[in-house]
């Protein structure tokens, strides 16, 4: 029998049985599945899980914060980045509730996580305990599992299970709840080490079938998408590009996967390559408002494209779309099948269509650069961009919090590695700026990491910075100011000649807050001091925010508004 107090007791390897009090075993198996971090905000309810955490040999760091939605934040982006569930411990009642939209987020954008929440004793139920609320009915909507482990005996195959779940494709949350009065008791039961889910085997039928129709293509664009990423299928998306020569688009975490400045990635010739193309080939993303629901093609007296879907599960295929092909399974097999089938076959040359995006991808490129340098009073956003950007470390994290001027970023900033992006995703949610911006700089301590806020966003989470101060944790942060809801702002000005309720006060000083919670900052008004600015914020070893104070006439030009 192997006791998990015991210094000599490695949970990570296989063993007969795990024995301590519940919080000690949840440690123990969630330390198996590859996890470090902790992250909480402190609630009676868990206590018996710190104490696992702190009493396990090496301790689990914990991780505490201000809002639970910033530690619920903080292990969806862990599990993005990491490509390991991220772990979010939140207290009965509202710790868990606080803790619904990250769990949302985490369902569309397929993030593995965990959320362990706490529960009212199973001995007082139905008594009226403080915080009594039957939790995984109301998460079970937006998380792959939702369920009550109702015993200390129940821990470790409970969390085993949820922990596999959650990192099996198609990734995404899972939630599991423990009677308090439960995880205080003692259990000892069967262990053989963690569970790991099998790969699932694409069909060679219909990969094969793929391959036909892109032997026939005369202007095909793959789009590659965040589970490109989470799968583990960034090597062989990008031998798939480079072997064939087939242009490229990225988007969500597959940015990055053809490096930024490669003369395949045609992102800036967006609009022509989804507009002209014959077939679109979607790989790891889903045929959403992102992607005009999966119509491609027609443009410019273009005929309809044809369209095939590729995912990391068959439930992720689209089923609203019209297909003229699709295939699920390990990305990685995948994309080298498909490879395989195609090479016998013969195929008709790419080389007009890739140079005419290449043309427009370097007119794209030469327009930018007006925007990125300009001088507008008030700043135009873009401007921020176009010194942001050359300070940018290869490996370096960029993490949107925002609408509008997270727009520009999506535009003007093209990774060159995968893995060092992340933005709100399909889900759209403000506020997972704090806690992302946590977990990159604990999951990647040597890199740069950037937190690109809007100011409304800043108002969802900024006292957060009070979590990094206290926990050593710099981060750059850049706040386009621009003193209102741009992203509603103007749509409801085009809707209706006016708008309401679109307006914060002006010039708010988001870097004086930073400043009170132990940070750094300063206000910019002049394009010309973005850049110093923004080097201090790099050198300043604290949490630091510019605080950018923009033009809000300067909008993003957006083709869709997500409906």
């Amino acid at each position: 029998m192997t006791d998990v107090t015991a210094p000599a007791a490695d949970p990570t390897q296989p063993s007969a049985e795990l024995s301590g009090h519940a919080g000690e075993l949840a440690v123990a198996v969630a330390r198996a599945h590859g996890v470090e971090h902790m992250f909480t905000l402190s609630g009676a309810h868990v206590f018996p899980l710190y104490d696992g955490a702190v009493k396990a040999d090496p301790p689990m760091r914990l991780v505490d914060v201000r809002h639970e939605q910033t530690a619920a934040f903080a292990a969806e982006a862990t599990g993005k980045l990491t490509r390991t569930p991220g772990l979010a411990v939140l207290t009965a009642g509202p710790g868990v509730t606080n803790g619904v939209s990250a769990v949302a987020q985490a369902q569309f954008a397929g993030s593995p996580m965990v959320v362990v929440g706490g529960r009212a004793p199973a001995n007082r139920w139905g008594s009226g305990s403080l915080q009594e609320l039957d939790q995984p009915p109301i998460l079970a909507p937006v998380a792959k599992s939702a369920r009550t482990l109702p015993t200390a005996g129940d821990v470790v195959a409970g969390l085993d299970e949820a922990f596999d779940l959650a990192g099996s494709s198609h990734r995404g949350p899972v939630f599991v709840d423990v009677p308090m009065d439960e995880l205080f008791n003692a259990a000892t039961s069967p262990w053989a080490g963690a569970r790991r889910s099998a790969p699932v085997t694409p069909d060679p039928d219909a990969l094969g079938a793929v391959a036909r129709l892109l032997a026939a293509a005369e202007r095909p664009v793959l789009i590659l998408g965040t589970d490109v990423w989470a799968d583990h299928a960034e090597q062989a998306a990008l031998g798939f590009v480079e072997e064939l020569g087939i242009p490229a688009i990225t988007n969500g975490m597959g940015r990055g996967v053809v490096p930024g400045g490669h003369p395949l990635l045609v992102t800036k010739a967006r609009g022509q390559a989804l507009g002209t193309c014959d077939l679109a080939i979607v790989v790891g993303t889903p045929l959403d408002f992102r992607l005009g629901y999966g119509v491609f093609g027609g443009k410019d007296g273009a005929p309809p494209a044809q369209v095939v879907h590729l995912a990391d599960s068959p439930a992720q295929v689209s089923s609203h779309a019209t297909l003229a092909a699709s295939a699920s399974g390990d990305l990685s097999q995948v994309l080298t099948g498909i490879a395989n089938a195609l090479a016998p076959l013969a195929r008709r040359s790419w080389n007009d269509w890739v140079g005419a995006l290449q043309a427009s991808v370097a007119a794209a490129t030469e327009r930018d650069a007006a925007l990125l340098s300009a001088e507008a009073d008030p700043i135009h956003p873009a401007r921020i961009y176009g010194e942001l950007v050359p300070r940018l470390a290869d490996d370096a994290v960029v993490i949107g919090d925002g609408g509008d001027f997270v727009s520009f970023a999506g535009k003007f900033v093209e990774p060159k590695r995968p893995g060092g992006w992340l933005d709100p995703g399909p889900y759209g949610c403000l506020g997972a700026g704090l806690g992302a911006a946590m977990a990159a700089r604990l999951a990647r301590p040597s890199s740069q990491v950037v937190l690109l806020l809007g100011d409304g966003a800043a108002g969802f989470s900024l006292m957060d910075v009070d979590s990094l101060v206290r926990q050593q944790l710099p981060v750059v942060m850049v706040c386009g100011n621009n003193s209102a809801w741009g992203l509603e702002k103007g749509p409801m000005q085009m809707l209706y000649g006016y708008d309401v309720a679109a307006d914060l006060a002006p010039r708010t000083p988001y870097d004086e807050v930073v400043r009170a919670l132990g940070g750094g900052g300063e206000t910019v008004t002049d394009p010309r001091q973005i850049g110093a600015a923004i080097d201090r914020a790099f050198d300043a070893g604290v949490p630091y925010l510019v605080n950018v104070i923009t033009d809000v006439n300067a909008a993003y030009p957006r083709n869709t508004f997500g409906i």
